[in-house]
């Protein structure tokens, strides 16, 4: 297997790059916005174009060094049922226990037994899906989830993220995918996308996300050989501006020829002695083809008139049809029947008696 190709980047070309786009989302903030919402900030991504379309679904976990997420996020984690407790008693449970463990970063916290009852309309799911910006689940009922979230989570990116509650460095653990970033590299085409800062940090940290990103994905991505063909930094509302862009060296390198064992030199020296028999036997079929004798060729005959042959204008009477032979013995045994018939008439008359 071919190795993998490394990627480097410039890092005063990439810093450039992101002061770029800083500033123009400030030319692009409206002048009558309200204060309140001054505070909102918009998500900058990685676009990695791939040379080739992976064979198999990843997601890759990508650790940050600094947090891309606002404070202001809300995050929502979905636990499993305690045994003989109701989902509010079960609720104010996982409370307490995520602030014995110091993990203040979790807004609100849904049993699975109230996510089956109180959120299985659409539009309950839907009202979800908007109030939350990140999702994570207890890793005991991870597969139980799809079938009552929906494919809208799937869909927008938002699939809960699983946690081992059980863990004794739960706070590192959360904090780890709070702070962290996901990508998703799909079979389905050679482009994907991660978050890894927003508009309000400084460009150092914007772009000590964007070194940290690249190389935790050139080291856990299944493919071999170059791999990373463009990268792409953009906001929302931006173009996409390039940061690295892959040689094509690689492209017109001539393939390395293993060396020949001596068993294999030895096949390929038969194989040319019959090639060289097979082409001196050509030869000599040739020759022996050019040596023949050409058939002569033979004239070809002069065709010869038939004579024309008049049609008779008389019509030649037709011959009269042949009458079937009477069989004589048919013929004699009539005559004597009708000679007895005749004898035996003139006997009765002549015994009739005379009246007087």
């Amino acid at each position: 297997m071919a190795e993998k190709a490394q990627v480097e980047l410039d890092q005063a070309q990439v810093k450039k790059a992101v002061q770029a786009l800083q500033a123009f989302l400030k030319t692009q903030t409206k002048p009558n916005r309200q204060p309140l919402l001054s505070d909102d900030h918009q998500q900058f991504g990685l676009l990695f174009t791939l040379w080739r379309i992976p064979r198999r679904s990843q997601t890759i976990r990508i650790p940050l060094p600094h947090k891309h997420r606002s404070e202001t996020d809300d995050i929502c984690l979905f636990t499993r049922d305690e045994p003989q407790m109701t989902p509010e008693q079960t609720q104010r449970f996982y409370k307490r226990l995520l602030e014995e463990r110091g993990v203040s970063s979790i807004t609100e916290i849904i049993p699975y037994k109230a996510l089956k009852t109180e959120y299985k309309p659409f539009e309950a799911k839907r009202r979800l899906l908007g109030n939350f910006d990140m999702f994570l689940s207890d890793d005991r009922i991870r597969r139980l989830l799809p079938s009552h979230l929906g494919k809208h989570f799937y869909e927008r990116k938002k699939e809960p993220l699983c946690v081992n509650l059980q863990s004794k460095n739960l706070a590192r653990d959360i904090q780890r995918l709070v702070q962290g970033t996901n990508l998703k590299v799909t079979k389905k085409g050679c482009c994907c996308m991660a978050r890894i800062g927003h508009s309000g940090m400084t460009a150092d940290e914007v772009t000590e996300n964007i070194e940290a990103a690249v190389k935790t994905v050139m080291e856990k991505i299944r493919m071999d050989g170059s791999v990373m063909k463009v990268i792409h930094l953009k906001s929302q509302e931006s173009v996409a501006l390039p940061i690295y862009n892959s040689e094509l060296s690689h492209l017109y390198e001539p393939t390395k020829k293993k060396p020949k064992t001596s068993s294999e030199e030895a096949t390929e020296a038969k194989e040319e002695v019959k090639d060289e028999k097979a082409d001196v036997k050509t030869k000599q079929e040739k020759q022996e083809e050019e040596e023949e004798d050409i058939p002569q060729l033979v004239p070809i005959a002069t065709p010869v008139k038939k004579p024309n042959l008049k049609k008779s204008s008389k019509k030649q009477p037709l011959e009269k049809a042949s009458r079937a032979p009477v069989r004589k013995q048919a013929s004699k045994t009539t005559n004597k029947l009708t000679k007895k018939a005749s004898k035996m008439d003139s006997k009765v008359r002549r015994k009739v008696p005379k009246v007087k």
